[in-house]
């Protein structure tokens, strides 16, 4: 029989449609229409050594990259989030927070966690404009961080 949930009790996988953000101290809960670069890499260190009797290199792991993580929500009437934060860059300091991007199940329960080690506001793009467009405007927000952990609570 083939697993593809018809039957009571089959796991599914879960849609990436329900999810919400909380920054830090600055508000919890964020409703985003998109949350993109979740990922890390390892750098990869070669090595040779002089006296080796293979003609090709060892490969390690070394430092750990972490990419931007993008975020995408429409704009609503006095609702500066992404500029206030923006704002508080100052020559070489920025209040940095703990970003925790949840994906909810069914229950609203929280079935994996991705949290963000002292995130700040790289760049900002803002809306287009377009006097014959029929879509919602949408407030783009780059986000640099120095960690991601990945956590699943429910299972």
């Amino acid at each position: 029989m083939a697993n593809n949930g018809s039957q009571q009790g089959t796991p599914w996988p879960l849609p990436k449609f329900k999810f919400s953000v909380d920054w830090g101290n600055i508000q919890s809960d964020i409703a985003f229409q998109e949350v993109s670069g979740l990922e890390a890499e390892t750098q990869i260190i070669e090595y040779r050594g002089s006296n080796s009797p293979e003609y090709s290199t060892v490969k390690m792991p070394g430092i750990a990259k972490y990419g931007n993580v993008t975020m995408k929500r429409g704009i609503f009437t006095n609702d500066n989030l992404f500029w206030n934060w923006y704002d508080k860059i100052n020559m070489n300091t920025i209040e940095r927070q703990t970003v925790v991007i949840k994906l909810l199940d069914e229950k609203n329960g929280v079935a994996v966690k991705w949290t963000l080690k002292n995130a700040w506001p790289t760049k900002i793009t803002g809306t287009d404009l377009k006097s014959d467009g029929n879509e919602v405007a949408v407030d783009t927000i780059e986000i640099a961080h120095e960690g991601l952990t990945i956590a699943n609570p429910g299972g």
